[in-house]
């Protein structure tokens, strides 16, 4: 099992911190793992990403081009990694924000409210965990209690408290993600 991940969006959406519980998280389940982050140097605001790879092999490069899942947070990313997912592979978006839906037919495509969602719980910090939740339960790689752990590993131990609300985010992460259908181009007579 390797699962190759591009996780991207703006600064200060907790995108380099969802990988990195994903990191810490394969780390307690015994996996070979990559963290690889990347952004502008404005940091908030700016577009960041991060490649994660989970594999049960050790990993040649933590460099991809191509893909096994995109989990895409702004329009800018949707433009620069839609075509990175492998054929067949999966593409994860939060709609908040996007104009351009993704259009590819060739690969699997989901939707979450994510920031609806963070927002309705009453804690906008805690969607890139609802974002985490919908990716788990597309691909459930990851055990509930190793993701557990990778928080208690990768959250300062002041903010411990804050693990249960985490967890009920992924919990409605798993909840509310949607298949999205790419529509057919009308042809107009």
């Amino acid at each position: 099992m390797t699962e190759e991940i591009i996780i991207a969006g703006f600064g200060g959406q907790g995108v380099l911190s969802m990988g990195k519980i994903l990191a810490y998280s394969g780390i307690m389940q015994n996996q070979e793992v990559s963290w690889m982050p990347s952004y502008g140097p404005e940091m908030r605001g700016g577009t960041a990403n991060v490649i994660v790879i989970l594999s049960d092999e050790r990993i040649s490069s933590p460099y991809l081009k191509i893909v096994d899942t995109a989990i895409i947070l702004n329009q800018q990313s949707m433009d620069k990694f839609e075509g990175s997912v492998k054929p067949g592979g999966v593409l994860i978006y939060d709609s908040n924000g996007i104009t351009h839906h993704p259009s590819r037919k060739d690969i699997r495509i989901f939707q979450i409210e994510g920031t609806k969602l963070a927002a309705e719980m009453g804690n906008k910090k805690i969607f890139n965990m609802v974002i985490l939740g919908g990716f788990l339960k597309e691909k459930p790689i990851i055990k509930i209690e190793n993701v557990i752990e990778g928080l208690k590993k990768s959250i300062s131990e002041r903010y411990h408290h804050l693990i249960p609300l985490n967890m009920e985010a992924i919990t409605v992460g798993m909840i509310n993600i949607v298949p999205f259908k790419v529509e057919e181009p009308q042809l107009h007579h």
